[in-house]
């Protein structure tokens, strides 16, 4: 069992990648999920309740950084902790 007083607020945007500005360390200490129209993913890269997107790699391409390519898939986003 989680204490849900000490979970930080889930930001309307955020990223897992350490180098982007939406990166909030705190949020990862504690698991976290992701749901798109209803259904959970696991896959997430970047979010934005907002604005209605998330980013998900694209297969095995890569960037000329090394970095996965990110695909946006639209629709209702709901961000919540397990």
């Amino acid at each position: 069992m989680t204490d849900t007083n000490s979970q930080p607020a889930l930001p309307d945007r955020l990223s897992i990648n350490p180098r982007s500005p939406h990166y909030v360390a705190a949020v990862f200490e504690h698991e976290i999920g992701i749901k798109i129209n209803g259904k959970e993913r696991f896959d997430v890269e970047e979010y934005c309740i907002s604005e209605g997107w998330i980013k998900v790699a694209a297969a095995k391409a890569l960037d000329r950084r090394g970095q996965p390519l990110l695909v946006s898939v639209k629709g209702t986003v709901e961000a919540f902790y397990r």
